[in-house]
């Protein structure tokens, strides 16, 4: 506190120390609220970000899932011309 504003608060006694206290108060709270509001905005952006990241997750799933069910029908076609032929697939090579 400065020595220029201890002396206003003096002047003004204990109504003065209510006030300055109660403006102080004030300017906390306001900072408060701006520091929440500013938190709330950046929870809100990362809500979308995950919202586009489990997207992406998803669509990596069934893109993965469709190769693997690509890769068994392969596997099972390779598997059914070499039954077929009477030699394995090592053979075939």
């Amino acid at each position: 506190m400065s020595q220029e504003l201890l002396t206003i608060l003096t002047q003004f006694g204990a109504a003065g120390l209510i006030g300055f206290m109660w403006i102080a108060e004030r300017k906390q709270a306001a900072a408060r609220e701006r520091q929440l509001s500013e938190a709330h905005l950046r929870l809100l952006a990362q809500g979308h970000e995950l919202e586009a990241l489990l997207n992406v997750i998803k669509e990596n799933t069934k893109a993965i899932v469709s190769l693997e069910h690509t890769q068994r029908t392969l596997i099972e076609l390779a598997a059914g011309m070499s039954a077929g032929s009477g030699r394995s697939l090592t053979e075939a090579a």
